[in-house]
């Protein structure tokens, strides 16, 4: 069948493989009932812990980073560095977070009477959905993007793949481009296996326990809540379920920071500029992307909406991940994967502005492997011209040159313009939805869905010379 008569059915076949009729949640214009899907669609907290236990998913241990706090200490002025905390993720059956994820949509996928299940992701998603199918009895195929046109994959990618067959999951491999989307649809089709997707409600419900035990641990080891939380950023739902956890743990005032890699001039989908980084939690690639505009997504309305949660986004240069990788490991003897310390380095940074009473946590962990280690990403990287050399991380440029620090004190964060994305986020949805005038609940969506007000909407609506 042709690339076009499958896009242009994609709603239809995306309907009958993930089990939901979105158009019930549907207004007919921009806005949708976001709460009203996640509670009918999703499960309550409680729920998903017994899912999640049925499969050894959750309850990872929440440890102190007592020699980086020292450290952040000595770097900043005097009564600041907080308490950095780490929440060990790897500890998960696969190995990430997304264990969380895989869980509910495998669970969901086995009790509608699904054979298997198909995820299109190049990440640790893949592996965490082979795992949860081999525990549940499914069938699972993993749809990858990893190779550039003349067939090089980077370690990484490369890596995770391994991880997925390991798990018994049939893996296709791809080349960057458009095909991912249409052979994704297609299996689905073909097979009638389940989509497990990132961002249904369930993949997204399933992370909110990880925000929850966060709460819950950091009050036993503290006697407060955690002031700030530093999640890595890429498709939205990491933010977006920890955030949910967070706030049903009772945590009004914690700080929700969001962290990527700072992969500037990048574009994920570029052939050139695919193998010309060494992470896949890029802001130019995902953060920004998905945070604009999250229905670019495989299901109709994403369940992941980053804006709603955000109150700060920071990113980091990918020199900077590779010194904390090591910091943490010679450091605090934890040997760790790339995702988990992007959001590391920024709270290592981060902490040195808070005062040291305060608690920073980072909530998330990957494992690791031969192909995620910085000498396997920095010696690939080499391959491809990039240029790696000690200095400031200041004169990091993505693509063409990766500067690991020289010292500490040279980690700093960079802020990304979160009213900046907002608003081209409400431009994104009267774009797409081709909308000539806004109605009040349209106005009433959009301002739930940036964490701003209504005036803030018809402010932005107004420069847009739209009508309301």
């Amino acid at each position: 069948m042709s690339y076009e008569a499958v896009m242009a059915r994609k709603n239809e076949i995306m309907k009958k493989a993930v089990g939901i009729d979105y158009q019930v949640f549907e207004s007919g214009s921009i806005a949708f009932d976001y709460e009203r899907m996640m509670k009918e669609v999703g499960y309550t907290i409680d729920e998903i812990r017994k899912i999640q236990a049925e499969t050894g998913v959750g309850n990872t241990p929440l440890i102190e980073l007592k020699n980086l706090t020292k450290l952040a200490r000595k770097l900043a002025p005097a009564g600041k560095g907080a308490r950095i905390f780490v929440k060990d993720e790897a500890c998960n059956p696969s190995g990430s977070f997304k264990d969380r994820r895989a869980s509910v949509s495998v669970y969901r996928a086995q009790k509608l009477g699904f054979k298997g299940v198909i995820a299109a992701t190049s990440g640790n998603y893949g592996a965490a959905v082979a795992s949860q199918a081999a525990m549940r009895g499914l069938n699972c195929i993993v749809v990858q993007e990893v190779f550039d046109s003349e067939g090089r994959g980077q370690p990484e990618i490369l890596e995770k793949g391994r991880k997925c067959e390991a798990f018994g999951a049939e893996v296709i491999q791809l080349s960057v481009g458009p095909e991912l989307f249409y052979t994704f649809l297609c299996l689905l089709e073909e097979t009638g296996y389940f989509n497990a997707s990132l961002y249904t409600p369930f993949g997204i419900a399933g992370v909110e326990t990880l925000g929850y035990e966060v709460a819950e641990q950091v009050r036993a080891a503290t006697g407060r809540d955690p002031d700030a939380v530093v999640i890595t950023h890429a498709g939205g739902g990491n933010v977006t379920g920890t955030a949910r956890g967070l706030l049903k743990a009772g945590c009004k005032n914690t700080k929700i920071i969001g962290a990527s890699v700072d992969l500037t001039g990048l574009h994920m989908a570029s052939d050139r500029d695919f193998n010309r980084k060494s992470f896949t939690t890029g802001h130019t690639g995902f953060g920004v992307p998905f945070a604009t505009w999250p229905d670019r997504a495989d299901v109709p309305r994403n369940a992941a909406r980053s804006l709603r949660y955000l109150d700060r986004y920071v990113t980091v240069s990918q020199g900077e991940v590779f010194y904390m990788t090591e910091a943490l490991a010679q450091l605090e003897g934890m040997e760790r994967g790339p995702a988990g310390n992007t959001s590391l380095a920024a709270a290592f940074a981060i902490a040195q502005e808070m005062d040291e009473d305060q608690v920073i946590v980072v909530q998330e962990t990957e494992y690791t492997g031969a192909g995620k280690l910085p000498s396997a990403q920095l010696t690939f990287a080499r391959e491809m011209g990039i240029e790696v050399r000690r200095g400031d991380p200041a004169d990091d440029k993505p693509g063409e040159r990766i500067v690991i620090p020289e010292h500490p004190a040279q980690i700093r964060v960079k802020e990304v313009n979160l009213d900046a994305l907002k608003k081209s986020y409400i431009s994104n949805c009267i774009k797409h939805y081709k909308v000539q005038k806004l109605t009040g609940e349209d106005i009433k969506f959009l301002a739930e869905d940036t964490k701003t007000s209504e005036d803030y909407v018809r402010m932005v609506v107004k420069e847009l010379g739209i009508s309301i």
